[in-house]
């Protein structure tokens, strides 16, 4: 099935911005995959202060949008067995000669996160720092990740808050005190030249998970069991949230 015009679409720019990116950014690369101290978006907060992955020693953990793939690298050091998964095939390059560099090595695939080349019930770990859950549609990217999941496996992301975004104008940096955007038409947006997708919390991508998150408690939809999932939100900053849920 040919991809989606988004997909292309954003191949294309990650594979024109990827050098830029890198470089822009190396300094955090390079101090997460050589140290294996990973930290959560915009803020870097440190994942040993969130335990949003817990302990990964001895699991199969997909990193859906792996970028350089610092993070995989770095949850190798700690016991993982990772798989870097990334749409730019300029992106990978980039992972391959950190590779190199450090040592680890681990599968690095090429594909969009909206049709993963895998096998059911392959990993018991699906995670991104951002990554596919900012870039792809959450209506093929979460079901997706839900198939590959092993039961009890943890999916865990973090994105943009959706406050944000409805108060952020066209081609700014940040945010103002006015909403200058609708709520209601956050799904495709497209910023920078790429194609962002936001998942509005009045919205529900199928099929849902027990959730989890960091500061605050929400009731969640109600597990097989009549349990309701507890959700909280990370505390990123600068308008960017950390998510963990569950699978059933």
């Amino acid at each position: 099935m040919p991809d989606p015009a988004h997909v292309r679409h954003n191949r294309a720019r990650w594979n024109q911005t990827a050098d830029e990116y890198q470089a822009d950014n190396a300094a955090q690369i390079r101090e997460q995959a050589f140290s294996g101290d990973i930290a959560w978006g915009l803020w870097a907060i440190p994942e040993s202060r969130l335990h949003v992955l817990g302990d990964v020693s001895g699991k199969d953990v997909l990193e859906f949008g792996c970028g350089g793939a610092q993070w995989s690298t770095a949850l190798a050091r700690h016991g993982a067995r990772p798989v870097g998964l990334d749409l730019s095939e300029r992106q990978l390059a980039h992972a391959r000669r950190l590779a190199g560099e450090t040592g680890i090595a681990f599968p690095l695939v090429q594909a969009s996160g909206e049709q993963l080349p895998f096998a059911d019930a392959s990993f018991d770990v699906v995670f991104a720092d951002h990554g596919a859950f900012s870039f792809a549609d959450p209506d093929r990217t979460i079901p997706e990740a839900a198939r590959v999941l092993r039961p009890g496996g943890l999916l865990a992301f973090s994105h943009t808050s959706h406050i944000f975004e409805i108060a952020t104008p066209d081609h700014a940096e940040h945010a103002t005190d006015r909403l200058v955007h609708n709520y209601f038409d956050l799904l495709e947006i497209e910023a920078d030249g790429m194609v962002h997708f936001s998942l509005p919390y009045s919205a529900r991508s199928a099929p849902t998970a027990t959730t989890r998150t960091a500061t605050g408690h929400a009731a969640g939809p109600p597990s097989p069991s009549g349990e309701h999932a507890s959700a909280e939100k990370g505390r990123g900053g600068g308008g960017h949230e950390s998510c963990r849920a569950l699978a059933p």
